[in-house]
């Protein structure tokens, strides 16, 4: 699995689920990606659950954590500035961002919202812009990911939990290669 697919893989273990048998390869996926790439894997919590889960129990599971509680709420914008003018400043740029890099999202999701990023990432991949990713990631998702993780504090047990770490630990290692290899 490359960095791309990784990230594509999160995407889709981070929005709504419509296939069980697509989240565990995907679980599997990024977890074979993150163990060769020497990391501790937090995803055998959520792969668990998602093997002994049906289909309407993710999808459930998934709306009672992301949709009924604003602490974790999958926008990367409300955990940065919550309801103010800059995080209609900090969606503009996201989506500056997004034509720049000539990225159409499929859908109608605020563009904040975190699989959407995800797959912003994993086309940044695709594309070989290195140094706009791990720039993009540094400056305006890394920060958001870390407050989002932080809302998980009174949901240790969640099985989504697991993903946003494996999210935020993905985009860390990113960045820390750009930053040992000094090309950004």
């Amino acid at each position: 699995m490359t960095i791309a697919e990784s990230y594509t893989s999160l995407a889709r273990m981070l929005d709504y689920p419509k296939n069980k048998e697509i989240l565990q390869a995907d679980s599997d996926g990024v977890s074979g990606f993150l163990l060769e790439h020497d990391f501790a894997c937090p995803l055998v919590p959520f792969a668990g659950f998602v093997a002994r889960s049906t289909l309407a129990d993710l999808q459930e599971d998934y709306v009672a954590t992301f949709d009924f509680n604003p602490a974790v709420a999958p926008y990367l914008g409300h955990h940065l500035y919550g309801d103010n003018q800059k995080k209609g400043a900090y969606m503009i740029m996201i989506k500056q961002e997004f034509a720049r890099h000539e990225f159409t999202p499929l859908g109608n999701e605020l563009p904040d919202h975190l699989p959407l990023v995800l797959g912003f990432l994993a086309h940044l991949a695709q594309q070989k812009k290195d140094r706009v990713r791990q720039a993009f990631i540094s400056e305006s998702i890394l920060p958001g990911l870390e407050r989002l993780n932080t809302g998980f504090a009174d949901r240790q047990n969640s099985p989504w939990k697991a993903v946003v770490e494996a999210a935020k630990l993905l985009c860390a290692a990113d960045t820390a290669t750009c930053e040992e290899e000094k090309t950004c």
